[in-house]
């Protein structure tokens, strides 16, 4: 049993060993093939690697070829370029050289010239010295004859010959001044009558509208309950809410609306029609629109008085001042707009002035802000005259003294100090005087019309007589026969005195007495 054993063993053992030998037997030809294989790969590598090697050398080289003549080309250039400009500059320096040397030729030719000149003048010098001296001797030998003969001192017939020349030049300077101010008297009102009309003439103007009452027109009188409430709260609060008294009556299809400020007035215009618009109206929804329509009017009022600024050519003035020309569109003053009055005054003075040399801009720049102490802000500057609280504002917000003396003498509260100031009060005058400026009550217009034609037909010898120009004339027509030309002249006097003593009216009135012979006869 242990035969058999160690026998198997030894057999296993055997068998290992010879399965190692066959096993590395294998290997070694396997690695000898794997050798060959691998040298005969690395052969052909190598052959490729030197042909490809051989192949870049190649480009490569060709490739410096290249570059080295591109490099050498430019290079070559540059250099070209540096030999020209070098050229170039060592030409602009010989030129300047030849240039030099001319110049130091011609100074050089100058300067002996100048050396010639000075001896010259040097020479006259010293001979005009001489005769100087002598003209000066031979003019004290002849003051001393003159004395001798006239026995006067030269002093004292220099003072005679002063007095006497003093004494012509003040006569011809006095003749001189008479005929100045005589020439002057007698163009003078011709020349501010023909600047002021041609002025007048080239200013379009507008007549006065409404300043008390607007009407809100309304769709239908159903309208009219809505906007009056239950038991009158909706128009309670929107009176109290504007400051407006609303008069609904019997009136179709409208709402009146009363109030002597134009603001307040426009504001509850605005507001009704919002609310009527929009058909919610009750007390909470009032005060919420007329709070909006506030706001919107005081930004309206800005936008309008930038608008007219621009419009006139006005630059550079405080925003303060244009709130105020933009308020001025909704005032009034004697049933006249106060903006479009102001803005007539600015074009009236700007046109003026120029006729007249005088700075147009600045006189546009018074005319526009003359009346703005028509616009205050608190019961305090009701106190003040319009012209000295406007004066006191246009100081305040920087305008010049000249601006500021216009405004504050346009009514004479102060004195003129410069030419604007009655510039403007003219112009002042020009634009509330003209027809249809400032509103009046119609029937007592036609009555003031009437009663001056009847006090001309109260006199003997008057044919016809026209009120005209919006009663500021009156032209009487008269009858040849029995008013002679001194009559006449008493005629017109007697009326106008009449007219003063007998009637109330602003401004002047003018009466024209006509007198004319007619001669007529017919042909058969």
């Amino acid at each position: 049993m242990d035969n058999s054993i160690i026998l198997i063993a030894v057999g296993i053992l055997v068998g290992l060993i010879l399965g190692f030998i066959i096993a590395k037997v294998l290997e070694k030809n396997n690695a000898s093939k794997l050798v060959k294989e691998a040298k005969k790969s690395a052969t052909l590598i190598l052959k490729e690697a030197n042909s490809e090697g051989e192949s870049i050398k190649k480009d490569k080289i060709l490739q410096a070829k290249e570059k080295f003549i591109e490099l050498k080309s430019e290079h070559e250039k540059v250099i070209f370029a540096r030999d020209k400009k070098m050229d170039e500059a060592e030409k602009r320096t010989r030129d300047k050289e030849s240039q030099v040397s001319n110049e130091l030729a011609k100074t050089k030719k100058l300067n002996e010239s100048l050396e010639s000149k000075e001896k010259d003048y040097a020479h006259r010098l010293d001979v005009l010295e001489k005769k100087q001296e002598e003209v000066d001797k031979l003019h004290k030998s002849q003051v001393q004859q003159l004395e001798i003969i006239s026995s006067l001192s030269a002093e004292d017939a220099k003072n005679q010959l002063v007095e006497s020349l003093k004494g012509e030049a003040k006569n011809d300077a006095m003749a001189f001044i008479q005929s100045a101010m005589e020439e002057a008297k007698l163009t003078a009102e011709q020349d501010a009558k023909k600047i002021i009309i041609n002025t007048i003439q080239r200013i379009g103007t507008e007549e006065a509208v409404d300043n008390c009452v607007s009407v809100f027109n309304i769709e239908s009188d159903d309208v009219k309950g809505r906007i009056i409430g239950r038991e009158g709260r909706n128009i309670r609060a929107i009176e109290a809410a504007t400051g407006v008294e609303i008069i609904v009556d019997d009136t179709p299809e409208a709402i009146i609306l009363s109030c002597f400020d134009s603001v307040r007035r426009e504001i509850a215009r605005l507001s009704l029609h919002k609310l009527v618009t929009d058909g919610r109206i009750h007390p909470a929804r009032i005060e919420e629109v007329v709070e909006k329509t506030t706001k919107q009017i005081e930004q309206e009022i800005i936008e309008v008085g930038k608008r007219t600024v621009i419009d006139l050519g006005i630059h550079n003035l405080h925003p303060e001042l244009i709130k105020m020309v933009g308020r001025m569109k909704y005032r009034s003053s004697y049933g006249q707009n106060l903006l479009q009055h102001s803005r007539e005054v600015a074009k009236l003075c700007g046109v003026m002035a120029a006729e007249l040399g005088l700075n147009p801009k600045l006189a546009k720049r018074a005319g526009l802000l003359h009346d703005i102490g028509k616009v205050p802000d608190a019961e305090t500057d009701m106190e003040t005259p319009h012209a000295i609280l406007g004066m006191q504002w246009a100081e305040k917000f920087g305008e010049k003294d000249e601006v500021c003396n216009a405004i504050g003498a346009h009514h004479d509260e102060i004195e003129m100090k410069s030419l604007l100031a009655p510039i403007v009060q003219v112009c002042d005058a020009i634009s509330g005087a003209r027809p249809g400026a400032r509103r009046q009550v119609l029937d007592s217009y036609i009555q003031r019309l009437k009663d001056l034609e009847d006090i001309a037909f109260g006199f003997n010898g008057v044919k016809k007589a026209y009120a005209i120009q919006a009663g500021r004339e009156l032209r009487v027509i008269v009858e040849s026969e029995k008013v002679d030309d001194q009559k006449a002249a008493d005629l017109s006097f007697s009326i106008s005195q009449k007219v003063q003593t007998d009637m109330t009216y602003p401004g002047q009135v003018k009466v024209t007495v006509i007198r004319e012979t007619r001669a007529v006869n017919i042909a058969k």
